[in-house]
């Protein structure tokens, strides 16, 4: 009886679906990639896509189904439409947004970026000069005791001397950077500075556009490729006055430290690789190569690279900045953000790249107001327990351990905090779906295999065909269980502002900001203190952060290359 009612339930789901123009629905990652390009879609076909996509139908029903999808009008000749459509970077219509209905996040009038007074003077040499904080770079060119062309031919140098051993650099761009830097000496000389980055050298991770310069996203079939855009990042940038000096390496298809030109390497230890797919950014700063940098993260790029190369890092907040003109992962994770010597180098950089742009619609205008003597002892601050369980005579623990007595120095009180506990395999698969897409085209063309075999041996092709058995159910449940996942995670928070510690795998799929700063050494190598943020608490977590390395000197230690 209960099978011949789920029999009957399951043939009227069947003509409900077909009525209502969404039987695609039932299968469609798992139809499309059994299907493929065939002309018509089988009976053998079917019962393949209903395996992978975990539903089963009587033969009388996958009749039925058969022909809504092969019809003139019917959802194989709409997947063939789609395929032909050459969507290139057109995003989908679905906008993820961070902030739980009926929650927004708090007013705050925009408020002027306010800086730490500094009294620079010029180091005793090059290589020290090469070192110093964004901060300090940022007050010799203000005061024109260095000119932006010295600085940039300085760096230029240094790269062309350095990356050899370290594989950091896709491209310079030793003309535009000239170019940009006569320009800004031109206008500080003339009395119109504008702002803290005017005149810095920096370096772009090689997934955003720039007119004439290539943009390879690691892989040897785009190595020669040059995209007639400019990406937000770089316009934003320029508008500041900074001088862009090299695009820099990335793993293939935003994945490891290895691309096409080899695999990038961290400076403190050349045997290691730099750790994640904005290897380069975190490289070129470490070793003195840029002033700053800007990487991209949607799995951790951003975060690992800066833990490893002992750099500071910051992921922002879902929807802070924009990625127009760079490589999609992910459109509902992605995240640009800055790669610096000091968490206020990343701050003065959030503050020239975040808002609105018109072009990328996840982004929310939230102002970020930078004020560097702002009291941090307000800060309500948990510590991750977690993180508190490993062994004593660890170095990175012990690390960990001084660093809260140099955060309780502060009078902040620290309180226990616990992540609530989520399968990340219910939501990870989010990702590989949307990468399958962004990459559906590639894929097609049989790029794929190039990048896998190539030099840059990918591991990211096996991820992306294997997101085409995704159905569009499961990735819309998915979705669902994300927005559970983040009432999960805003009612862990409560009133904290921030958390000592990370989760890379599950605040990166809800949208909240992390920063790594270098605390110590393992080994001679860096190891990292992270602070994850409430939405949109970006500044908080800086400025705790900054607060750390006013008592501190480990960012200011640098490799011997």
């Amino acid at each position: 009886m209960d099978d011949d009612r789920r029999a009957i339930n399951r043939r009227r789901f069947v003509e409900c679906c077909a009525a209502a123009g969404v039987a695609s629905a039932l299968l469609p990652g798992a139809l499309a990639a059994v299907a493929q390009d065939a002309g018509v879609i089988t009976t053998d076909m079917l019962a393949s896509a209903q395996r992978i996509a975990g539903v089963s139908f009587t033969p009388d029903e996958q009749q039925r189904l058969l022909e809504k999808l092969n019809g003139p009008q019917g959802y194989a000749a709409g997947f063939a439409r789609v395929r032909s459509a050459n969507l290139d970077a057109t995003p989908p219509a679905i906008v993820f947004n961070p902030v739980l209905p009926g929650k927004t996040p708090a007013a705050t009038p925009r408020m002027p970026i306010r800086r730490t007074p500094l009294d620079v003077a010029i180091p005793a040499s090059e290589e020290l000069l090469a070192f110093l904080p964004l901060t300090h770079l940022s007050r010799l060119v203000e005061t024109r005791r260095m000119t932006s062309t010295d600085l940039t031919k300085l760096y230029l140098a240094r790269l062309k001397k350095h990356d050899p051993a370290l594989h950091c650099v896709v491209s310079l761009t030793e003309e535009i950077a000239l170019r940009q830097a006569r320009e800004a000496d031109a206008e500080i000389a003339a009395g119109r500075y504008r702002g803290p980055l005017h005149g810095i050298p920096y370096g772009l991770k090689d997934l955003f556009a720039v007119r004439g310069t290539r943009t390879t996203w690691g892989m040897t079939a785009f190595k020669d490729r040059v995209i007639d855009a400019d990406a937000t990042v770089y316009e934003r940038l320029t508008a500041a006055g900074a001088v862009l000096i090299a695009k820099l390496s990335t793993g293939a298809i935003a994945v490891t430290a290895q691309w096409f030109g080899g695999v990038t390497r961290n400076p403190w230890n050349l045997q290691q690789d730099a750790a994640g797919s904005s290897a380069g950014p975190g490289a070129a700063t470490a070793a003195g190569l840029v002033g700053f940098s800007i990487g991209s993260d949607t799995g951790g790029s951003i975060i690992s690279p800066s833990s490893r190369n002992g750099v500071s890092g910051l992921r922002p907040t879902f929807g802070r900045v924009s990625r127009h003109g760079g490589m999609t992962l992910a459109w509902t994770q992605d995240t640009v953000g800055p790669m610096c010597r000091s968490a206020e180098d990343c701050a003065l950089v959030l503050s020239v790249i975040q808002g609105p742009d018109g072009r990328d619609n996840s982004l929310l205008d939230v102002p970020f107001n930078w004020d560097a003597s702002s009291d941090v002892s307000t800060l309500r601050v948990g510590y991750l327990r977690a993180a508190a369980e490993g062994p004593m005579d660890d170095d990175a623990h012990r690390n960990e351990a001084n660093a809260l007595r140099v955060i309780a120095s502060f009078g902040i009180s620290v309180v226990p905090f616990t992540l609530p506990p989520v399968p990340i395999e219910a939501i990870d698969f989010i990702r590989y779906a949307e990468t399958s897409a962004a990459f559906a085209e590639i894929t097609r063309a049989g790029l794929l295999t190039q990048a896998e075999q190539g030099p840059e041996q990918s591991r990211r092709p096996d991820e992306i065909r294997a997101g085409h058995f995704i159905s569009a159910v499961d990735y819309l449940q998915a979705n669902r269980y994300r927005m559970r996942v983040m009432q999960q995670m805003d009612e862990a928070f409560g009133d904290l502002d921030l958390f000592i510690g990370s989760h890379q795998p599950l605040t990166n799929r809800t949208g909240h900001p992390v920063v790594s700063i270098p605390n110590g050494f393992s080994r001679e190598s860096p190891t990292a203190l992270h602070f994850t943020g409430r939405l949109f608490a970006d500044q908080q977590i800086l400025r705790l952060a900054h607060a750390f390395q006013s008592r501190t000197d480990f960012h200011l230690r640098h490799p011997t290359l």
